[in-house]
C-alpha cells in the first residue's frame, strides 16, 4: 500500500467536494482523505462565494451527465469520471471514501483489506451519528432546546454504554492487528478507516471532554497509538492550523456542558 505521507499526490483529476460551508460535517472524512495525501481538491462550499446554494443545486436539484439524482450533501464531483467521459457524481460518505481509497493509496490492495478498512469506517461512522443524536434525539429539523429534557437520557446513555462499546471495539481491533503496532486498524499503513475513527474520537473529544478525559486511560491504543499517530503527521498539523479546518459549531458535534459528565 502507498504511504500517504511520502509524496504530494500528482494528478490531473479535479476533484470537487460538496458539502455544506462553515463546519467539519460528514464532508470532513473525505477531507481529511485528500489532506493527510496531499491530494488537490476544491471545497466547494467553502471556496466559493455562493457555496452553500453551488452545493444545495448539485446534491438535490442538479441531475445531468447520467448521474442519478442526489439526496444530501456531502457528494464528491470527479472530472471526466463519470460514463461516456461525462463527470461523476459519488454520494454517501463511505461510497466516495471507497472510491478514493485505492486511487489515494488509503487501503490495502487486496480484496479482504478493502472490505475490512470500509466495515471499520462504517462502524466509525454508526458512532458520529449516535454522537449527533445525542443533541437531536427527537427530531432533527427541532430545536435542541424543544428537547433538552430527551437529549439529556440520551446523553446519559451515550457517555456510559455506548461510548465504552465503541472505544471498547476499535481497543480490540488495534491490539489485534499485529502488523499495526497499535498504530492502524488494518494491516501495517494509514487507511481510510484510522483517519474515520481519529475525526470521531477528535469530534467526541470537543463535544464531551470531561467523559473522553475520564475515559482515554482504558483506551491506551486508541488514544496514544492511532489518534495521536494521525494528529502528529505533518500533513494533518499543517491542515488543523489552517483555515481550511473547519471548527467544530451547529454541525454533529456540539458542546452543551450538561449533556457531559457531571
Amino acid at each position: 500500500m502507498a504511504q500517504p505521507e511520502a509524496k504530494r499526490q500528482k494528478t490531473d483529476t479535479v476533484y470537487e467536494l460538496l458539502y455544506w460551508p462553515g463546519i467539519p460535517g460528514r464532508g470532513e472524512f473525505v477531507r481529511l482523505a485528500f489532506e493527510v495525501t496531499g491530494t488537490p481538491y476544491k471545497d466547494v462550499g467553502n471556496e466559493e462565494k455562493d457555496g452553500a446554494s453551488q452545493v444545495i443545486k448539485a446534491v438535490t436539484e442538479e441531475v445531468k451527465d447520467g448521474n442519478p439524482p442526489g439526496y444530501a450533501p456531502p457528494a464528491l464531483r470527479v472530472s471526466g469520471a463519470g460514463r461516456d467521459g461525462k463527470n461523476l457524481l459519488i454520494h454517501q460518505t463511505p461510497n466516495i471514501l471507497m472510491y478514493l481509497g485505492p486511487k489515494l493509496g488509503l487501503v490495502p490492495d487486496d480484496e479482504p483489506g478493502k472490505l475490512w478498512v470500509n466495515e471499520l469506517t462504517l462502524t466509525a461512522l454508526d458512532l458520529n451519528n449516535e454522537a449527533h443524536d445525542t443533541h437531536h434525539p427527537i427530531g432533527v429539523t427541532d430545536y435542541y432546546e424543544d428537547q433538552k429534557d430527551e437529549a439529556l437520557k440520551k446523553a446519559k446513555d451515550f457517555r456510559e454504554t455506548r461510548i465504552p462499546k465503541y472505544f471498547g471495539y476499535f481497543e480490540k481491533v488495534l491490539k489485534n492487528n499485529g502488523e499495526g503496532k497499535g498504530q492502524h486498524l488494518v494491516d501495517s499503513s494509514l487507511t481510510f478507516a484510522d483517519l474515520a475513527v481519529f475525526h470521531v474520537v477528535d469530534g467526541l473529544t470537543f463535544a464531551f471532554p470531561k467523559e473522553i478525559k475520564a475515559r482515554k486511560k482504558d483506551y491506551p491504543l486508541l488514544f496514544t497509538k492511532l489518534y495521536d499517530g494521525v494528529n502528529e503527521l505533518e500533513s494533518i498539523k499543517d491542515y488543523m492550523n489552517s483555515d481550511r479546518r473547519k471548527p467544530y459549531s451547529s454541525g454533529i458535534f456540539r458542546q452543551y456542558p450538561e449533556l457531559d459528565r457531571q
